[in-house]
């Protein structure tokens, strides 16, 4: 079969292809500042002025830290075209227990299975508390570091084109674990957000019991700066729009953030042991999320035209087909390397957000690749695995932040401190050394601070 896909093919064993293989990383790290002009005449609108997504961003969340709730309210309302206000804002008690009557068993059912998993992996990776002691000039030094739960925490869930009650479970769950004892939620006023049945279902379930019918910025700003009825958190986690993630971008510094994600992406290393069915269903499992991006890596050069050609069929058979075709074609890719090594070298340049490597011997390649948000191994591991039910957040870095950002974990709802503590004869053995380097720095209430303790 001939594909009618428009996907390229960058044959990285070419000395010209290195421009192309630029042009591609540049296309999988957006800046954020492209508006169609659809969104620039709806900016006009609203504004009176085209400005670009990060200027409307600085506008509404200014606008929030200034005039609190009403700001909130009035940008739901223009943007989401909900009238609500502070009580219909937040979903009551008996509006999330008739969800969770209403929801199917064996939807809830599986909803307790995802969480198990997510806690016996969380769990296992949370750290542990330290302690060192020294013996010192006749007296101790106790050097600790401890562990503490955040207070409070917020949580973006979409709910623009479909529900995720995954993301409720792969945020909320991890906080949990660590033993976040607040848990804010903010998710659109929309039939697949706060209003949707399955997604408050989860919530009841797993406990989370304060939730707000908010999206966009004017969520982020609320929770970032606190206004009337809902207090401010410190840390906000969860994936949304360009908007969310530009102004997550923007509040950061007043509290902490996960990450600033973009779309979805998967990069597939495959070899000649590879199901070429297997791989265009990996691509575009993360293609269908409009925008998306699916690329192949092999040095096996008849896989690009056997998956090209699954591709097609595949495509033609799915209800988000055609998505996930326009997401392929403008942000995909058919890259053929030299071997095996060079392959790693290419994939740790993309740094992807989902990598999977289908190999028979997966562990081989596994060791030649460092930049990637989670890895997939083997043939029989798909990247669906790890968004719904293994247990590790599919909160991931994109954009090629893989290289030095790394996938929500209960760990990152934990405050680490380091805790000191000497004794006078300890502090007399170490005093010398403390004054060389305050003298050293010209910081001589260093010294004294020392000083006069030991008089």
């Amino acid at each position: 079969m001939t594909s009618s896909l428009t996907i390229p093919t960058i044959d990285c064993r070419q000395d010209d292809a290195s421009e192309k293989f630029a042009e591609l990383r540049t296309k999988l790290s957006p800046r954020g500042d492209v508006v169609s002009e659809a969104g620039r005449q709806r900016t006009i609108e609203l504004f009176g002025e085209a400005l670009s997504p990060r200027q409307v961003v600085s506008r509404i969340c200014s606008d929030v830290a200034a005039r609190g709730l009403d700001a909130v309210l009035d940008y739901t309302q223009r943007l989401d075209g909900k009238q609500l206000d502070s009580q219909s804002m937040r979903v009551s008690e008996e509006e999330m227990a008739a969800a969770a009557a209403a929801a199917a068993p064996e939807f809830l059912e599986t909803v307790r299975k995802v969480r198990d998993n997510v806690i016996e992996f969380q769990r296992a990776v949370l750290p542990a508390d330290a302690r060192v002691e020294r013996q010192l000039g006749g007296g101790r030094v106790v050097l600790r570091q401890r562990h503490l739960p955040m207070k409070r925490v917020g949580i973006c869930v979409p709910g623009g084109a479909a529900a995720y009650p995954s993301t409720v479970l792969m945020t909320a769950v991890p906080a949990m674990t660590a033993g976040v004892p607040e848990i804010a939620i903010v998710v659109p006023p929309t039939d697949f957000g706060g209003y949707n049945t399955d997604l408050l279902a989860t919530c009841h379930e797993i406990g989370v019991t304060e939730i707000y019918r908010i999206g966009g910025a004017q969520a982020v700003a609320a929770l970032a700066y606190g206004v009337e009825g809902i207090a401010r958190v410190d840390k906000i986690v969860g994936p949304g729009n360009l908007f969310v993630a530009l102004a997550k971008q923007f509040v950061f510094g007043d509290v902490d953030i996960d990450s600033i994600a973009g779309p979805s992406e998967v990069v597939v290393l495959a070899d000649s042991s590879a199901d070429p069915q297997f791989v265009a269903a990996d691509l575009i499992s993360q293609a269908e999320h409009s925008p998306g991006s699916g690329v192949l890596i092999t040095w096996h050069e008849p896989l690009v035209a056997e998956v090209l050609s699954a591709l097609e069929k595949q495509l033609e058979e799915l209800d988000r087909g055609g998505l996930a075709r326009q997401s392929l074609e403008a942000y995909g890719a058919m890259i053929v390397a030299r071997d095996q090594q060079h392959a790693s070298e290419l994939t740790d340049l993309l740094a992807p957000e989902h990598l999977h490597i289908s190999m028979d011997d997966a562990e081989s390649m596994l060791q030649m690749v460092q930049n990637a948000g989670a890895v997939f191994m083997g043939h029989f591991t798909p990247v669906a695995l790890g968004d719904y039910i293994a247990g590790p957040s599919h909160v991931l870095p994109t954009g090629g932040t893989a290289r030095f950002a790394n996938g929500l974990a209960s760990a990152d709802f934990l405050k680490r401190s380091s805790v000191i503590e000497y004794d006078q004869q300890s502090l007399r053995a170490e005093s010398d050394s403390v004054r060389l380097l305050a003298s050293k720095e010209g910081l001589t209430a260093h010294s004294a601070s020392v000083d006069i303790r030991l008089r």
